[in-house]
Parts: C-alpha cells; sequence; structure tokens
C-alpha cells in the first residue's frame, strides 16, 4: 500500500473517531476502546483469511479444521460471527451494539488468550454512529497489509495519548523513542521484560527488530510484562494479539509485586516507567532482592525503577529505559546508588533525547541502556555518551520525533562503539561516513564520547551526556533557547525538593535538641 493511501485511511479513520466522540457520551479513553476493538476485528479477520484456504485445503470430514490448527499458525480463529465482513451485511433491523458485543464474545470464547480483553458496551453507542463506523472499518480486511494493520494501531495510540494529555502517557511510548531502544538492545533471542509495559509497545517492536532479520518473533521472544493500571492490560494484549505475538502480562504494582520472579531472569528489559513518583512505601521494599543498593532517601521512585531494570538482567543481559534527566545528576543517596552501579561496569550508553519527543512531558529526557555481558570487554571500563538533543524531527510544534535515518545512524554509534558491523538499510550510511570517515567508532565532539570510569568519576559519577560531549554545533534560535530553559526549571526544580527535604531533617534536628 502507499504511503500516501495509508496517509489517507488514517485520516478517514480518525474522522470516525471524532464522530464517535462528538455523537456519543464517551469520554475520549472511554471511545479508546470501541474504536481499537474495531480495528482488532478487522485485523483478525484479515489474518484469519490468509491461512484459512490452506488449512481447509488440508481439512477431512473426520479431521475438520479447528482453532487450535489456528493458533498453531499464531492466528486468531475467527467465527462468521466475528467478522466485519458479517457484521456490515446484517438487516438493518438488527441490533448493531449486540451484534458487535456478541462478536468480541465470540473472539473471546475462540482465544483464551483473550479472555476479558475486548471491549465491550457497544450499545451504548447510537445505532447511526454504529452504522457508520463499520461502514468505514469493514474494508480494512481486504484493503490492508499486516504491516499496515500495525502503523493504523499505532497511529491511534498515539492520537489517543495526544487526546487524553497526561494520562495517555500511561499507555503510549512514542515509535521513534522504542525503535531506538531496540535497535540499542539488539533483542535477537531470549526473554523480554516491560514492568511498566503500557499498551506493549516496546514487545511489538521487539518483534519487528527480530523479523528484520529474517527470523520468527513468536520463535525467538518469550513475552513477559507487568502493568499497573487495570485499564491498560488489555490494550498490552490486543496489541499483541494485533502482532500474532503472546506473552504474560499481569496487572500488578511493580514497586511492591514481583509476579514473574524477576531476579536474574531476563535477556531484556525495556521500560518506560513513570518518572518522579513520590509516595512509595519504602517499608514493603526492606529484603526485596529487585534493589540491592536499597531505596533512595529521597521520596523519588526513579531510582527504585533503574534497580528493577538491573537486577532483572541474567549475566549477558541488556536493559534500555526512559529517565528524567534529573536522576543522571541526583545527588545524595540516589548519587550513592548511581556510583554503585557504574562501578558494577553495567552501565553501557546513555543518550540525551530533546524536548517534546513526549506526549506527557515536555521535558527532555535520557535513555539509560545497561549491558551486563561488557565485563571482561574493551569497554568494561568506558560508558558512550551521546547527545542527540540537536538529532530530530520536527512534526509541529508541539511535537518532534526521528525518522528512520536518524534511528539508524544513533544505533551505528552504538554498533561502531561495540566493534560491531554497521546498518544502512534506512540510509544513514552517508551520515556515518561524515562523522565515522575512517570506518571506526572515534570521539566527535557535541555527539558522542566514549568516557572512562576516572573521567566520570571526576564529574562526580554524573551520566549527564552533555558534561562529556561538550558543546554541539547548533544555532542558537528560538528552540534552543527554549530547551535550556526547561532543562534549567527540571534541574531547579530537582534542587528545590532537595532543599525541601534538608529543611525538614534541619528542623526535626533542631527540635529534638530544643526538647531535650
Amino acid at each position: 500500500m502507499k504511503s500516501s493511501d495509508l496517509a489517507e485511511v488514517r485520516k478517514r479513520l480518525w474522522r470516525a473517531a471524532d464522530e464517535l466522540r462528538a455523537n456519543s457520551t464517551l469520554s475520549p479513553s472511554e471511545a479508546r476502546g470501541p474504536i481499537l476493538g474495531l480495528i482488532f476485528l478487522a485485523y483478525a479477520e484479515h489474518r484469519f483469511e490468509a491461512v484459512r484456504p490452506e488449512l481447509e485445503a488440508k481439512a477431512t470430514l473426520r479431521r475438520p479444521v479447528t482453532p487450535d490448527d489456528y493458533r498453531a499458525k499464531s492466528v486468531l480463529f475467527v467465527s462468521e460471527e466475528a467478522r466485519l465482513s458479517f457484521l456490515v451485511r446484517l438487516p438493518e433491523d438488527e441490533d448493531l451494539g449486540e451484534a458487535l458485543d456478541t462478536a468480541m464474545r465470540q473472539m473471546e470464547a475462540h482465544n483464551p488468550e483473550l479472555n476479558g480483553v475486548l471491549p465491550r458496551g457497544y450499545q451504548r453507542l447510537q445505532k447511526s454512529t454504529l452504522t457508520e463506523m463499520l461502514r468505514l472499518f469493514a474494508p480494512l480486511p481486504r484493503t490492508l497489509s499486516g504491516d499496515a494493520f500495525g502503523l493504523i494501531y499505532e497511529d491511534f495510540l498515539s492520537n489517543f495519548a495526544m487526546a487524553e494529555g497526561r494520562l495517555g502517557g500511561e499507555f503510549f511510548t512514542p515509535y521513534s523513542i522504542v525503535r531506538l531502544i531496540v535497535e540499542v538492545i539488539e533483542p535477537f533471542h531470549g526473554k523480554v521484560y516491560d514492568p511498566a509495559c503500557g499498551s506493549g509497545g516496546m514487545f511489538v517492536q521487539c518483534a519487528k527488530f527480530v523479523e528484520r532479520h529474517q527470523e520468527s518473533a513468536t520463535r525467538e521472544l518469550s513475552i513477559y510484562g507487568q502493568e499497573q493500571k487495570e485499564a491498560t492490560v488489555p490494550l498490552a494484549k490486543m496489541n499483541l494479539a494485533l502482532h500474532g505475538l503472546s506473552g504474560d502480562i499481569r496487572l500488578a504494582n511493580s514497586y511492591y509485586e514481583d509476579l514473574h520472579h524477576a531476579v536474574d531472569k531476563f535477556d531484556f528489559v525495556m521500560a518506560n516507567p513513570p518518572f518522579n513518583v513520590n509516595g512509595v512505601d519504602k517499608a514493603k521494599l526492606a529484603g526485596d532482592r529487585r534493589f540491592p543498593y536499597g531505596p533512595p532517601k529521597t521520596d523519588n521512585g526513579n531510582y527504585l525503577w533503574i534497580q528493577q531494570f538491573y537486577t532483572a538482567l541474567n549475566d549477558s543481559g541488556r536493559a534500555g529505559f526512559v529517565m528524567a534527566n534529573s536522576a543522571g545528576d541526583a545527588g545524595h543517596s540516589e548519587g550513592e546508588i548511581r556510583r554503585q552501579l557504574i562501578e558494577s561496569g553495567s552501565v553501557d550508553v546513555m543518550v540525551a533525547i530533546g524536548t517534546n519527543f513526549f506526549y506527557t512531558v515536555t521535558l527532555p529526557v535520557t535513555l539509560w541502556f545497561l549491558d551486563k555481558a561488557k565485563a571482561g570487554t574493551e569497554r568494561e571500563d568506558t560508558v558512550l555518551f551521546i547527545d542527540a538533543r540537536h538529532i530530530y524531527r520536527q512534526i509541529d510544534r508541539a511535537h518532534r520525533d526521528f525518522v528512520p535515518e536518524q534511528i539508524e545512524l544513533l544505533a551505528n554509534i552504538v554498533r561502531l562503539y561495540r566493534g560491531e558491523d554497521i546498518e544502512t538499510i534506512d540510509g544513514s550510511g552517508a551520515l556515518v561516513k561524515k562523522h565515522f570517515p575512517d570506518g571506526a567508532y572515534a570521539d566527535v565532539p557535541g555527539l558522542c564520547k566514549a568516557a572512562t570510569r576516572a573521567e566520570i568519576q571526576a564529574q562526580g559519577w554524573s551520566l549527564n551526556p552533555g558534561r562529556y560531549t561538550g558543546n554541539s554545533a547548533a544555532e542558537d534560535d528560538d528552540e534552543d533557547f527554549t530547551e535550556k530553559l526547561e532543562e534549567l526549571f527540571e534541574e531547579f526544580t530537582r534542587l528545590s525538593d532537595e532543599a525541601v527535604e534538608l529543611r525538614a531533617k534541619v528542623d526535626a534536628a533542631i527540635t529534638g535538641i530544643l526538647s531535650a
């Protein structure tokens, strides 16, 4: 399908979403379910019809085709009542809302992994709205390929995330960020874990990485996740099923619950956890092996997440995750945890990302990459710092992303640093040649720097890439000024929080002395 045609389909379907929100009593978050449910039915039918001729050709009267035969092909069984092609042909006097709810029940009945996952409540919607939505969605199984369905689903998740504002970020991490993380950790084979998995985008991109390298994701990857928000777990399970994947996704609060017994278990960990969470009950964490360096004294959950990711890795595991910039320079107990983590030799790569990549926060973030297999290699005593704050595509005034060429360039910097072969399928060859003319890794001012542990210690154990890469040659425009202002504001907020904490300690000490 041409990209221009796909863009038109996206627009047409999003207009259907607008109509649903305008002509129903549903909030944006409530409208999300019915729309994604229709995309799900369309893609399920598409995959079902693709393998049905082959399976039915092998069937006999004594051995008819069963739902298990479809599952063996990583395809969901779709009964006639659950097919959009059936629903769109129903007589006008049929209760369309009830028919759609029945379709969802049928899907779950024939595919136990979907039990309790698919949306309900279509009977709450006006018949005219349902009729129009079906008219728009019914042609999808005949007009879209598998990759296009995935793009449509991701597009709707991103649009819903923008529509729902901060809450939308609880289930969606932008595609280009996830793709970069995947390209750096290289999940060719093994167990993948995300303890804050949202709608499962990290898992889907892992699968696409495997498929880009001509292997089967269902054979090569085992998927495990935890998600705190009950309404988000079905999104993840639907997303996996939509892409022909299965995984063990569980509802859990990952601060206190470790339902997958994660310590030392996983080959890969990926996550975009909530930043700067306060109010975690640290008394519940006593003796928990996931926190070997202990909880930070500050009321901030960042280093609880970082320790979870670190301890979930096996001896050769890699992790890639999103983190607030402030975690790279945080002092006191957080700084001590960071020192121990650096001295363990597992911190591999740090990538500074500029503003406006996320729907939940405009502030810049940092991508952290851990690699326990670094021990005994030439990289054991170094950390690669990349400043990507001036690499981006401006989508609109409020949003940025990376194009594939930029993702590939950043991943190739890491590959050169590790002594691996670069990839140029997305067109980064000229950029790689420009920055690394000799075809080998070298520090590039303003872009990348491989710093030794001694250099990091001299910087107070900071993991802020800007401290090591130096200034880039960016123009002094309004965007740069805004980015710098936001970075300074985040640093001011962090220091203010520490000041409040220190003031409380001083007050308590003085009160104790005076009352003695």
